[in-house]
Parts: C-alpha cells; sequence; structure tokens
C-alpha cells in the first residue's frame, strides 16, 4: 500500500506545474462508429446430462430501463441554470479567497454547496466536509471537500465516485480578488453534481454513491488527492470515479463529449470508458462520446487523475470544444453555457451511475479454460440470484472498444461454452450482471486468454 501511495505522490509532483494552462485545443477526432448490437450466438444445445450449455439463447441484454430512462427525462435546464448563476453570484471561488463572508469567496460558496446536497438529498444523503491543508506557492490555507453519500441497500461493498472541482481561478492560481465566475470551468460540472444528487436521491440503489465536490483542482488536484488517499487508507473501496470538467458546452459547439483515459487497452480506466461509451450509445445515441485514449489534453490535468494514479478506474468528461479565450476568464459566465447542452452532459453520468449502482453487484473475475476444439471455451462464474443474466465480453486485446456482447441466462448456473473463439487472438475476458429490467451492472476484472502459439498449442487439451 505504502508503495501506491507513493508512486501516486511521485507521479503527482511531476504532473502539478502542468494542468490548467493555456494551450491550443487538440484537433477534433471523429465521431464514434455505430454500436455494436448484442445478439446471442447459436442455439442452446446442451452437449450432454450436466454440461456446460454451448452457446446458450437468452432473451436477457442489456436494454433501457424505464425508470432510469424517467430519471433522464426530469433532468431540470431551470435546476441547473439556477445553480450555476448561485455559484457566478460569490464572485470567486478561488482557493485563497475570503472564508468569513457569508455572500462571497470560496467559503460561501462551500457552505452553499453543503447545505444544497442536503437540501435536494431530502434527508438521505450523508452530507460532510472533509478538511486538509494546501500548501502552495508559499501559502498555506484550510481546504474543504464536500462529500455526499446515497448509501447503498445491498451489501456489496464498492461504490460508484462521480466528482467535480468547486474552486475557481483568474490568470495566476494565487490571484484571490479576481472577478472568478467560473460558469464552465467548473461551475457546470457543480451543477451536474447537485442536480444527479436531487435525482437520484429519489430512489434507492443496491450500491453505495458518492457525489465529491473538490477543492483546491487549480492548485494541483489537491483536493482529490486528499480524497483518494483517505478512500485507500479508511475505505471505502471506489469501484470506479467519473471526474466532471467543464461540460457546460456553449452554442454551436458538436454534439458530443469528449472522454479521456489512458492506456485503455490494459488499464481499469479502459473498461470504464468502454462501460460508460457502451450505454451512452444504448440510452443516448444523440449526443455520442469521443475517447481519447490518454490521461488528458496535453500538458493539462484533471482530478481523475488522482484516481488513476492509485490503480482507480476513472475517466474525465469534457465538453466537445473548448474555447481558449474562456479559459481562466472573468467571461467565463453563466449565459454562456448551453443548457440544453448540460442537460445531455447530466444524463450520460446518470445513466452510468444508475445503472452500476441498480443493477446487481459486479461479478468476480470468470475462471476460463479452453476445449479440445481450440476454438471453444469453458467460462465458469460466481452466479448472482439476483441476476437474470450476464453479458460476456470477449475483447481482442488491441482494441480499445466494447466487442460484440455474448449473453447466457441466469438457467446456466454459471458454467457456459462458447465457441467461435478466434485461438490466434489474445483476449481479455469479463463479464458483467444484467437485472430483471435490463440494467447492466459493472463488469468484472478482465482475464487474459492467450492467443494460442504452437507452444501453448502443445500444452491444451
Amino acid at each position: 500500500m505504502s508503495r501506491r501511495l507513493l508512486t501516486a505522490s511521485l507521479l503527482s509532483i511531476i504532473l502539478f506545474v502542468t494542468g490548467c494552462s493555456l494551450i491550443s485545443p487538440p484537433e477534433r477526432p471523429p465521431l464514434p462508429t455505430p454500436p455494436a448490437t448484442a445478439v446471442p450466438f447459436g442455439g442452446g444445445q446442451l452437449v450432454s446430462e450436466g454440461d456446460a450449455l454451448l452457446d446458450p439463447f437468452t432473451p436477457v441484454r442489456p436494454d433501457v430501463d424505464p425508470d432510469i430512462l424517467a430519471l433522464m427525462n426530469a433532468v431540470s435546464q431551470q435546476q441547473l441554470t439556477a445553480y450555476i448563476q448561485q455559484l457566478g453570484e460569490f464572485g470567486t471561488r478561488n482557493s485563497f479567497s475570503e472564508t468569513q463572508s457569508d455572500v462571497y469567496g470560496i467559503g460561501a460558496a462551500r457552505r452553499w454547496i453543503f447545505d444544497e446536497f442536503n437540501r435536494v438529498g431530502q434527508g438521505r444523503l450523508q452530507v460532510e466536509f472533509q478538511d486538509f491543508q494546501l500548501d502552495y506557492q508559499g501559502f498555506s490555507t484550510p481546504q474543504r471537500n464536500i462529500v455526499a453519500t446515497l448509501p447503498g441497500t445491498g451489501n456489496y461493498p464498492g461504490v460508484v465516485v462521480v466528482g467535480a472541482h468547486y474552486d475557481s481561478r483568474v490568470g495566476e492560481p494565487t490571484n484571490n480578488t479576481a472577478l472568478s465566475p467560473s460558469a464552465n470551468d467548473n461551475g457546470s460540472g457543480v451543477a451536474m453534481l447537485l442536480e444527479l444528487a436531487r435525482l437520484m436521491s429519489s430512489r434507492t440503489w443496491n450500491q453505495t454513491i458518492v457525489f465529491v465536490a473538490f477543492a483546491a483542482e487549480e492548485q494541483g488536484t489537491a483536493g482529490s488527492r486528499r480524497f483518494v488517499t483517505n478512500s485507500i487508507l479508511n475505505g471505502p473501496s471506489i469501484d470506479l470515479a467519473i471526474n466532471n470538467d467543464s461540460i457546460g458546452g456553449r452554442a454551436g459547439i458538436p454534439q458530443h463529449m469528449r472522454l479521456f483515459a489512458p492506456q485503455m487497452e490494459t488499464s481499469p480506466s479502459g473498461q470504464v470508458a468502454r462501460y460508460i461509451d457502451f450505454l451512452n450509445r444504448l440510452y443516448l445515441p444523440d449526443f455520442p462520446l469521443v475517447k481519447l485514449n490518454t490521461l488528458d489534453r496535453e500538458g493539462r490535468y484533471g482530478d481523475h487523475r488522482e484516481f488513476i494514479n492509485a490503480q482507480i478506474g476513472a475517466v474525465r468528461l469534457i465538453e466537445s470544444d473548448e474555447d481558449p479565450e474562456m479559459l481562466n476568464s472573468p467571461q467565463d459566465t453563466w449565459d454562456k453555457i448551453d443548457y440544453n447542452y448540460l442537460a445531455n452532459s447530466t444524463k450520460n453520468n446518470l445513466i452510468t451511475i444508475a445503472n452500476w449502482a441498480g443493477a446487481p453487484a459486479p461479478t468476480p473475475p470468470p475462471a476460463i479454460s479452453r476445449m479440445a476444439d481450440p476454438s471453444m471455451i469453458l467460462v465458469s462464474w460466481q452466479s448472482d440470484p439476483a441476476a437474470a443474466g450476464y453479458a460476456f465480453s470477449f475483447r481482442p486485446i488491441e482494441s480499445i472498444e466494447m466487442p460484440e456482447l455474448r449473453m447466457a441466462g441466469a438457467e446456466t448456473n454459471g458454467r457456459v461454452r462458447f465457441t467461435g473463439i478466434d485461438p490466434a487472438i489474445t483476449y481479455a475476458v469479463s463479464v458483467a450482471p444484467i437485472g430483471t429490467t435490463g440494467r447492466i451492472g459493472g463488469f468484472s476484472p478482465e482475464i487474459i486468454l492467450p492467443a494460442l502459439t504452437d507452444e501453448i498449442a502443445a500444452q491444451s487439451p
């Protein structure tokens, strides 16, 4: 554990001096290709008495859950507008700004966010400050993350984290007096958090959801580092984290979002990215994601890096196209936001969190073995009485895309034979539970199925 924290700290120091500096935005990549359709293979043939089903057929598959759709339709542009207007009224949310005033500065802003979480949570959110000391460029000041926890009803210990930083800046990160409304960067992310907390608190969920407004992002992601360190040392275990930063959009920009995650072929963050993308294609196909296989824009950073440094799957969501003139500018005001775009950004988060937290708990990694026929494998997994079925991902290791999923119903009792597995391809194999209404839970950690080289073939059954 100490070695992991040391590695995270060293990488954080290296990245500390970059981050929010103004650079030209990267060239926009092409839009994603249409989603793969999840269709069953084979006909459910029983090989022999007591054997696993071969390519089972089942009508169970990931689908649009009516209750999640209702929550999506309840996202309020009026609420989002009001949140961002109020955040701008504090004048500045710079980490070194006024803390005693009730109407101005970082202190007033964080107390308002704390109270607003309590208000929208209707008694179901557990809201607390997480205090830490910020030492930066010779200055030292107390900081506070705002953490709102929506407890799950199940026994599964993992939690889902959705976060956004609430501090702001204009020019130098220590400028604590300049007007800094920071509507898009990052009032938009905080508004999304509050609206998501309002909607999610109206339901019960199997797994715990944690909403975090991070402090001191503009001073080297200090708040998220404090949150992640505390979680590693004291729990809870974090399954995935979504960082929202500058998600408000503006009139005329392309109607998609960018998702940043590094090393998507092999990392936990890559699994999170594929899961979010898969669900977005299912629920919100007219507002797609563009996946970018890197930590962040060149020379920049966000709060997700602290989770990634700790080997937790995390991604950054950001608007499709940034305006360099608006970055860290007093012109970043509430009236520049496209609230329809921000509503879609909020829906994207809601889709992911509601499926992960509302479906049966994630399945442990499966056991896989090749059969005598090298194109057939046996997959065994821990079945869950709450699951109506399971989705299986056989992803060629070089691909960052979600492959065509294969399904099995609950009647298979955790043991299935699949054919059509190319022996010449190395696959990353994982499984996810599907609920009775089509919600799909988190995928298990991936198990590597090596390509069948001559050496491996000689040892196979």
